[in-house]
């Protein structure tokens, strides 16, 4: 059974367009070519400074809870090899944004080539922005949703909220928990979690 099999089996992924989009955007594509051959490896693999590309199940649960429409505005902090960027630009479609925060130099020109490959940055639909991510991109809000896929340290950064529009949900990981947020008023939110996973913490400036 492959990789993407295995995740439907198992229900990691459960949308029909989430899952085309997995089919897609092929996990090989935002590897280093040493560890290509682990692309179905179902499991975190290292992509230099510290950094990883994320377990797939892990992934394909952050975006189902994210639940990416077509058209909307998303921030993807902590992009890293381009691969989630890539999954919600598929996501959104022509008429929906990705703005990809990454502070390590080497680690966005390497999501951004990779990224590149589909054309997601031609087409005007991916921007990639070095930058420290918990401060968020203030210029190019409000998002619909967030997505971050590192570990926050305590509390989710205020600049996420208050970049948030009122309705628009927040995925992102604290300690060793998947945090998902709903933002129901200015300072209202309903917070859900799921713990047992492990992630690279956020760097920060």
């Amino acid at each position: 059974m492959g990789l993407i099999e295995e995740l439907i089996s198992e229900k990691w992924l459960k949308t029909p367009e989430i899952i085309k989009a997995f089919k897609k955007i092929k996990r090989e594509d935002f590897m280093p070519d040493d560890v290509k051959h682990l692309a179905e490896f179902n499991g975190a693999i290292p992509i230099g400074r510290g950094q990883t590309i994320s377990q797939p199940l892990v992934v394909a649960f952050m975006i189902e809870l994210l639940q990416p429409q077509k058209g909307e505005n998303i921030l993807d902090i902590g992009s890293g090899s381009g691969w989630t960027s890539a999954l919600l630009a598929e996501l959104v479609g022509e008429k929906g944004k990705i703005f990809s925060l990454e502070l390590l130099a080497e680690l966005k020109e390497f999501g951004e080539k990779n990224v590149a490959r589909y054309n997601f940055i031609e087409r005007g639909i991916v921007r990639f922005i070095q930058k420290d991510g918990s401060k968020g991109l203030e210029e190019e809000a409000p998002f619909d949703k967030i997505l971050c896929s590192a570990s926050v340290q305590g509390e989710v950064p205020q600049a996420w909220r208050d970049q948030l529009k009122i309705g628009g949900a927040i995925v992102t990981s604290a300690a060793s928990s998947i945090l998902h947020l709903v933002k129901k008023g200015e300072n209202d939110f309903i917070k859900k979690e799921y713990p047992g996973f492990a992630f690279v913490p956020l760097i920060e400036k």
